[in-house]
């Protein structure tokens, strides 16, 4: 059974509540549940901090025994060469996702200090985002 992380950052705890209008409705935990309904297969695990250390201890922490991680770092993608190390530090391949087109927003937005260490970005379809960085991944 493949071991899979799903891994949020800064603010996404607060999913369903802040700016709906970019962000939905729904609560993370809430559409975890369907993720893990949809991936019965799959050992899929979730973990969310507002703090850039904590972030890296657990892409540390996962980076050799898992078979992949879905990296949603939220504003850190634009301002962490520390996340972005991380990544490129371990073994397990990283898969950055994003619940909107970031490209359609404000420029400081348009630079990632992941994507280069990253198998993959997937960006701009909502929460399903996660689901196709999941799929690509297995």
């Amino acid at each position: 059974m493949k071991k899979i992380l799903v891994l949020n950052g800064p603010n996404l705890n607060l999913l369903g509540v802040r700016e709906k209008s970019i962000y939905g409705d729904q609560s993370f935990e809430e559409f975890f549940k369907s993720l893990k309904a949809r991936f019965a297969d799959v050992d899929l695990s979730y973990f969310q901090s507002n703090s850039e250390g904590a972030i890296i201890g657990k892409l540390h922490e996962v980076g050799f025994e898992y078979d992949g991680v879905v990296l949603n770092a939220g504003a850190y993608t634009h301002t962490s060469v520390a996340i972005g190390d991380a990544i490129a530090a371990i073994k397990t391949p990283v898969v950055e996702v994003h619940i909107s087109n970031v490209h359609q927003r404000e420029a400081f937005r348009h630079h990632s200090y992941l994507s280069k260490n990253c198998k993959g970005v997937i960006l701009g379809f909502g929460l399903d985002s996660y689901r196709l960085g999941i799929e690509s991944l297995i």
